[in-house]
């Protein structure tokens, strides 16, 4: 499963539920952009250092930026940034999802449920 950015925020938030489904789930993605978004929030290198030892800890694999994620994401911007909202982030998230066909952790349902063959895993905080 591949998890959304949103998921690994609640786990610092020190939310129980998120880090649960975390501990339950064998095989943990994130995609490239999730960890950028993660270091970015980040309000110091101590903090960066956290989430990168975080990511470590648990065994999560990171799913690069391909050319056919690329190329899906920019379609789903075409298609959905403006009738929808879809923004570039979610965008490729999502195809990092699909291109590796793995369902998607998120509390953003609203997010994502313009792009059609994206199973989602409907996270409730």
């Amino acid at each position: 499963m591949i998890f959304d950015t949103d998921i690994l925020i609640w786990v610092q938030r020190g939310n129980p539920k998120a880090a649960s489904l975390i501990d339950k789930t064998k095989d943990r993605m994130i995609s490239i952009q999730t960890y950028m978004e993660l270091l970015q929030c980040a309000n110091h290198k101590k903090q960066q250092q956290i989430i990168r030892n975080y990511l470590r800890e648990f065994e999560f694999q990171m799913i690069p930026l391909s050319e056919n994620i690329g190329h899906r994401a920019s379609i789903y911007i075409e298609e959905y940034s403006m009738a929808n909202g879809l923004r570039a982030g979610d965008a490729i998230i999502a195809a990092s999802a699909i291109e590796n066909d793995l369902a998607l952790a998120t509390a953003n349902h609203k997010h994502y449920k313009v792009v059609p063959n994206l199973e989602l895993h409907l996270f409730k905080p």
